[in-house]
């Protein structure tokens, strides 16, 4: 049985963006990608933050493919707690990409657009403990202990 709801996503953890600068010669579309991310970055920091792209949500309204389907495309940013192990927020910008509902009222996409933040965390949650969770809080516990060594102090003005 198909299930109700299918997510896919690509996943860029901010904290590993080395450089901020585009390649002179990236594509338009890249370019707009890379302004995107450095947005995220500047909008809310690279400490447990993950920028989704490539991300869609399809919704299964009915036991039949060819009708009741929702498809939205969705890319931002998703927040964790500070154990870097569940979806605190995602900040998201979601599009109806195709529909098969005759049924379909504007009131009702603005409702499923909210769902596919909602659904995304869920999924994001899922993302993470199918990771390897055992390195997070090995990375959580080093920056601690370097937190600790340093007057709870990290770097400048931190």
């Amino acid at each position: 049985m198909t299930p109700s709801i299918e997510i896919a996503f690509d996943c860029l953890p901010l904290r590993s963006v080395g450089r901020m600068d585009i390649p002179l010669d990236a594509s338009p579309g890249y370019r707009a990608r890379c302004e995107r991310i450095k947005h995220a970055l500047a909008t809310h920091g690279s400490h447990n933050t993950y920028f989704l792209y490539n991300a869609t949500c399809l919704f299964h309204l009915t036991n039949d493919p060819e009708v009741g389907a929702l498809e939205f495309r969705f890319e931002g940013t998703v927040l964790t707690d500070t154990a870097d192990q569940k979806a605190a927020h995602a900040d998201l910008e979601v599009e109806l990409s195709r529909e098969t509902c005759d049924w379909l009222t504007e009131p009702v996409v603005k409702w499923f657009k909210e769902t596919v933040s909602q659904a995304a965390r869920v999924e994001f949650d899922r993302y993470i403990a199918a990771g390897d969770l055992q390195q997070t809080i090995q990375r959580i516990e080093a920056l601690q202990a370097e937190s600790d060594q340093h007057g709870g102090f990290l770097g400048m003005y931190l």
